[in-house]
């Protein structure tokens, strides 16, 4: 499929829940580049195309992200089939890209300089935007009746802090790093492990398992991690080990939004 630079879409992160977004924009045909910082902290890096900041190439499902350093590489990266991914965290190359379109998929829970100059079309996932004011559009990413929402005025749910409940979990599956270090890990996602277990240890700290499940995300060996860094995630469904490899359904639906909300936009705009 060839993809045409004026009908290019920016995304900003490459995270899980962005590449729900990534590969409906990409599969619906759109030329689509990834903005990332130099140090993503995706813990379910199996299904995060932003792993291509440290391995060159990162592959989900049937979409691969590749790394390039300019945007000159786009249309050579487009024509392998593959969707680029530079390390711009500034969007400093906006100007030189000219998006048609541009998605906040940074989940920051708060606008990290996001506005509606930065393309004709703007959209961003979550909290921490207006609709109408901060950008044209916001897509709902609160787990519920109202996930995948489009919003034309006003804010998405304010963030909880609390994780999706799953099998009667919520916040307790989530580990959070307990002291500051270099993170090295004894297990890695996919791995079925014991409450109480350590997953890995950071300096001489271990870290336990909070329960019992598989490890759906943490964080790779080696990774500097500050004290309280999100840095694991534990699945206590055994039966899932696919979903440790494959987009969610969170991230499945939040991408339908964004996709409807773009062509609702694309038409508008054509009268």
């Amino acid at each position: 499929m060839q993809r045409k630079r004026e009908e290019l879409v920016v995304v900003r992160g490459g995270g899980d829940i962005a590449t729900g977004t990534i590969q409906k924009l990409w599969n619906s045909g759109f030329g689509v580049v990834i903005l990332e910082t130099d140090r993503p902290t995706a813990i379910r890096r199996k299904v995060a195309l932003s792993q291509a900041v440290y391995e060159g190439t990162a592959a989900v499902e049937e979409v691969t992200a590749e790394r390039i350093e300019c945007p000159e590489e786009i249309e050579e990266v487009w024509k392998r089939g593959r969707i680029p991914l530079l390390v711009d965290a500034d969007c400093s190359y906006l100007k030189e890209l000219k998006p048609m379109a541009l998605v906040d998929a940074i989940l920051a829970k708060q606008n990290l300089g996001t506005d509606k100059t930065m393309a004709k079309h703007t959209i961003a996932l979550g909290p921490g935007f207006t609709a109408g004011v901060d950008v044209d559009l916001v897509i709902e990413t609160m787990r519920g009746h109202s996930l995948g929402r489009i919003i034309r005025e006003g804010m998405a749910m304010p963030n909880t802090g609390v994780p999706g409940v799953i099998a009667g979990y919520g916040k307790e599956r989530v580990v959070h790093a307990p002291v500051e270090g270099n993170l090295h890990i004894f297990h890695d996602i996919g791995d079925s492990v014991e409450k109480g277990e350590a997953l890995g240890k950071i300096g001489e700290v271990e870290v336990p398992s909070p329960l019992s499940g598989l490890l759906r995300g943490i964080l790779p060996d080696g990774f500097p991690v500050t004290k309280g860094l999100k840095m694991a995630d534990v699945d206590p469904r055994l039966s899932e080990y696919e979903n440790c490899f494959t987009i969610s359904d969170k991230a499945r639906c939040i991408g339908g939004g964004v996709l409807e909300g773009l062509f609702s936009l694309i038409r508008e705009a054509e009268g």
